[in-house]
């Protein structure tokens, strides 16, 4: 399975991408192809581009960082531009998990979704917090990409 990592942040640079990097470590360690990993700023027009482009090589595009309440936290809308359909239960499971670490998972407003046969799933910005989702999300991967590709 192809994956692709997307790290949505103003204030990291490729070479201070912890998140990133728990994700991409977390892929391999699952035995999944990390097909591309981007960074892009907290712009919803950029976020929108960047899942577009990334879609199209992937079976799934994990985004870290963005869910959060403040005011350029966008990345749960820019995923929902870009989505035919949202995917409701992922983010209610990782929500629901992650509740388990901390209250503060009440904060998250993650979705995740489908465009064409690539689900995307936006992800908490914080290293721990990646490990811990994707370890909830993993699971279930094959599964869905195989359901999308039908």
């Amino acid at each position: 399975m192809r994956l692709a990592v997307l790290t949505i942040s103003s204030s990291r640079s490729a070479g201070d991408d912890a998140s990133g990097d728990a994700l991409a470590e977390a892929i391999a360690a699952a035995g999944f192809e990390l097909t591309a990993r981007e960074l892009v700023a907290d712009d919803r027009a950029s976020i929108e581009a960047k899942l577009k482009s990334l879609a199209g090589g992937a079976d799934c595009v994990l985004t870290t960082g963005g869910t959060g309440i403040t005011a350029d936290d966008v990345t749960p809308e820019a995923t929902l531009a870009v989505c035919d359909r949202e995917v409701p239960g992922i983010a209610e499971a990782l929500r629901a998990s992650s509740l388990s670490e901390t209250p503060m998972a009440m904060l998250s407003r993650a979705v995740a979704g489908t465009l064409g046969t690539t689900l995307i799933v936006n992800l908490p910005g914080s290293p721990k917090a990646c490990r811990h989702c994707f370890a909830v999300l993993e699971p279930v991967l094959e599964h869905a990409v195989a359901q999308l590709n039908r």
